[in-house]
């Protein structure tokens, strides 16, 4: 599991790519090209590689961000509701979920179902309507309508999309670019260039990640709320603390 899912790396990639096919019919004349920059040829890229990548620009995350909060980060809860109709369990078809309250979801996010008995961990792969949501793979375990939970979970913005792009660009420049040209592309570069941008905002505080524990001196981190004493004559003595 990390900050980012595969699902994300194949809306960054997928547009600029062309991964296409072209079958006979059955007179065997050739029809138009399907699937032309929309979606990823699984191919080239394997599931495996792309979560070793997904780690290494974590852990870049991680290393860039770890002296103003600890590390690795967490996931909090963005929302919940219940499920309004029952889902079976499924090996072959997809199901939908249906909510009883519209949600923020998008594709991509990851929503946890948790019954008495059971609990499933899904991403979601399309939304049909602010509380239709189809999931990637298929829901594994049975669940009923008003007994079971909706939560979204989420790290903290924009850490994911940080770390999609760093993978992304990393990807692309291996297994696309780097086909043409030993040097890196300029939408690898762009990728890189809007994550850097990013971390440098968390960095100076322009951007706060909310839900996550600080870690720094007091003076410097404006997120503490607990309060210091000074020397009582302006001065700091020898021997004595803060407050003598």
């Amino acid at each position: 599991m990390g900050y980012c899912s595969q699902t994300d790396i194949e809306h960054l990639l997928a547009q600029s790519l062309t991964s296409s096919t072209q079958p006979e019919s059955a007179n065997d004349t050739l029809i138009p090209y399907i699937n032309v920059g929309n979606s990823l040829d699984t191919n080239l890229v394997s599931k495996g590689a792309i979560q070793t990548y997904i780690l290494d620009s974590d852990s870049y995350v991680d290393a860039a961000l770890s002296q103003l909060y600890a590390t690795p980060f967490l996931e909090k809860v963005a929302f919940e509701a219940e499920l309004q109709s029952p889902i079976g369990a499924s090996v072959s078809n997809l199901q939908d979920i249906v909510t009883t309250v519209p949600c923020s979801i998008n594709v991509g996010d990851t929503i946890i179902l948790k019954s008495k008995n059971d609990e499933d961990r899904v991403v979601i792969g399309e939304v049909t309507s602010p509380t239709i949501f189809e999931t990637v793979e298929n829901i594994p375990s049975e669940f009923s309508a008003g007994k079971t939970r909706i939560t979204k979970v989420s790290f903290p913005d924009p850490i994911r999309w940080i770390s999609a792009r760093l993978a992304a660009a990393n990807i692309y420049d291996k297994y696309f670019s780097a086909e043409a040209s030993p040097n890196t592309s300029k939408y690898g570069d762009y990728l890189r260039n809007i994550a850097d941008q990013q971390l440098a905002g968390v960095m100076n505080g322009t951007i706060v990640l909310h839900g996550q524990y600080m870690i720094g001196r007091r003076f410097i981190n404006p997120a503490l709320i607990e309060q210091y004493s000074l020397p009582s004559d302006g001065g700091f003595k020898t021997g004595k603390g803060w407050g003598a």
